[in-house]
């Protein structure tokens, strides 16, 4: 059973304010060939910059994970199992909508999500590999599966203990 790749049916837009700088943004998600990957388009610039979602690009990790290409910078997304998109936008970050993933799940599923006739790519984790900065640390493991763990410590009364761990089995979904 091949698992096949996935894309948008139509094209869809949004309008609203980057979460850091406050900048008003449009964005329009669309569709794109198999084997694309998500790829931002700063379309803002007086010629437009294509910044894949690409491990190699991520230049900033404070507050969000930040692609970056030739000094060109943009807040980035991800959701619903979308492997091929265009992300259209006119300032340097997506809108934060309501700050939640509700809107951008309603923008994806009114779109509509269609197969595509290629196969899905996957990274199988064959050894344990781990990463520190100080207190920070993140693990990969092998796993016959999709599962993820994290956890963050903030020491604050108002956060609730309780809520700083998630575990998620994609197979049990």
């Amino acid at each position: 059973c091949m698992l096949k790749q996935r894309t948008l049916k139509t094209i869809v837009r949004a309008s609203g304010v980057g979460l850091h700088g406050g900048v008003k943004v449009n964005m329009a998600l669309r569709p794109a060939a198999p084997d694309s990957g998500i790829v931002f388009r700063r379309v803002d610039l007086p010629e437009p910059v294509d910044i894949p979602a690409a491990a190699f690009l991520v230049g900033d990790t404070r507050m969000c994970s930040c692609l970056e290409k030739d000094g060109v910078k943009v807040g980035t997304f991800a959701g619903l199992g979308i492997d091929n998109a265009w992300v259209d936008l006119d300032a340097p970050e997506v809108p934060i909508l309501d700050g939640s993933a509700s809107p951008f799940v309603f923008l994806i599923q009114s779109a509509g999500i269609e197969e595509q006739n290629a196969a899905k790519k996957f990274i199988r984790v064959t050894q344990s590999i781990e990463v520190r900065d100080g207190d920070k640390w993140a693990r990969f493991e092998p796993y016959d599966g999709y599962s993820l763990s994290f956890s963050i410590v903030f020491n604050h009364p108002a956060i609730d203990k309780s809520a700083q761990k998630a575990h998620i089995d994609f197979a049990e979904n």
